[in-house]
């Protein structure tokens, strides 16, 4: 499960960092290295949220730096509530 936790994620949020999948990994950092804004968070929670049918507290993704800390946040509320 973890695995397409991170599968979605990158899906949606390559192309609005204007990057292909495979150049997201998982030690980038959203704000240092993707330069990323509130619309990115909210777009991004939103579809993994449609894609899980999962509730992800928007300020609480949001403080996660990386994208594997984000993966590691959404994974643990698809597995665990």
């Amino acid at each position: 499960m973890r695995e397409e936790v991170k599968a979605k994620l990158i899906q949606r949020a390559a192309p609005l960092f204007g990057k292909k999948p495979e150049e997201l990994t998982e030690d980038l950092r959203f704000v240092e290295d993707l330069n990323a804004k509130s619309v990115h968070y909210s777009q991004i929670t939103t579809f993994l949220e449609d894609e899980f049918d999962v509730e992800i507290p928007y300020m609480t993704f949001r403080r996660k730096k990386t994208i594997g800390e984000a993966i590691e946040y959404v994974y643990d509320l698809v597995e665990n509530g």
